[in-house]
């Protein structure tokens, strides 16, 4: 049974829920709880309410909607924590936008509605942006995803192109990334053009790697059904039956920004994915993702999702990290 009332008077936002845990389970309390209540103490912090506890007994504390999101997230992972849960596990179980869902009662945003079916592999949605990008790849033929590192903008969109692929939507992959030095000298770096372009790509090909397998993905590569590509490669070109990304787009000029989506030929969609707060430009140069938001931002079948530091789906201190950096950019 789960009691919910308002404090007092003093502070009429706070409300109190007290529930018991079922079954009383001293184990599964253990791994729910972590090592000196470490895991609490990250519900905690990322729902903004106080935590008490005697046994099973709980009291959550704090807003009202934050307090039945971390009861929410209690009861599921006590469901769940008849294995130990490590930190890894309840960062992404907090991601998970099926708990919001839950609360907000709306099936169209359901997370388990909301999966990228392959293969090999099925990818859920973890955030309430996650969804929106999910769905808006789905529903339109540009997109964009803009937001800080870590929030699977890039991961998302490459599992997306596979569906594509694997669903015979499209005839072929192209993946391309502005070739911009940060900070290095491409010249310097040994072998060919394609060797040294190669650790600019690196993250499409492990997103591929992993979802596709290597050897796959070498033998589609060789038949030209995946190509990855620096963006320079795709002047004069119109690229027909294809799903196309591009990724670090911050790093494109707006000349550059015009030539790729105006490239998008019949049968094609295209994903663009790039953090503004990253740009290796030289410093006169205006980047062409900045540019285009507010050129696009009105267009019928261009859809834009901006992700923050609450999307971030990697150790907790990366979302801090990127939370700091927005605070100190804003000031100045």
């Amino acid at each position: 049974m789960t009691e919910t009332y308002p404090l007092p008077e003093n502070d009429n936002d706070a409300f109190t829920s007290v529930f018991q845990l079922q079954p009383e389970d001293n184990q599964r309390l253990a791994n729910l709880s972590g090592q000196f209540d470490e895991h609490l103490g990250q519900i905690e912090k990322r729902l903004n309410v106080v935590i008490n506890h005697r046994g099973t007994q709980f009291q959550v504390v704090g807003s009202q909607f934050a307090v039945q999101k971390a009861e929410a997230v209690l009861k599921a992972l006590y469901n769940d924590a008849e294995q130990q849960i490590s930190a890894q596990k309840l960062q992404l179980f907090l991601q998970e936008s099926g708990v919001e869902t839950l609360l907000q009662g709306s099936p169209e945003n359901n997370a388990e509605l909301i999966k990228i079916k392959l293969r090999n592999k099925i990818i859920k949605a973890r955030g309430a942006n996650q969804v929106q990008y999910i769905n808006q790849m789905q529903t339109h033929d540009i997109n964009f995803g803009i937001g800080p590192a870590g929030t699977g903008k890039t991961y998302l969109a490459v599992a997306m192109a596979v569906k594509a692929l694997e669903e015979d939507q499209v005839r072929r992959l192209i993946l391309a990334r502005p070739a911009v030095e940060a900070g290095e000298n491409l010249g310097f770096l040994p072998g060919d053009l394609s060797q040294k372009i190669d650790p600019y790509l690196r993250p499409l090909y492990d997103a591929l790697y992993e979802m596709l397998g290597f050897d796959y993905v070498a033998k589609l590569i060789e038949k030209n059904i995946i190509e990855v590509a620096p963006l320079a490669f795709m002047r004069g070109r119109t690229l027909n039956e294809a799903f196309v990304i591009l990724d670090e787009a911050q790093n494109t000029t707006k000349e550059q920004m015009k030539m790729f989506l105006t490239r998008l030929g019949y049968g094609s969609k295209a994903i663009v994915t790039g953090d503004m707060t990253q740009t290796d430009l030289p410093s006169k140069t205006h980047s062409g993702l900045h540019h285009v938001v507010n050129i696009l931002n009105d267009i019928e079948g261009v859809s834009f999702t901006f992700f923050n530091q609450k999307d971030v789906v990697r150790h907790p201190l990366v979302q801090r990290i990127v939370g700091a950096y927005e605070k100190h950019e804003a000031k100045n």
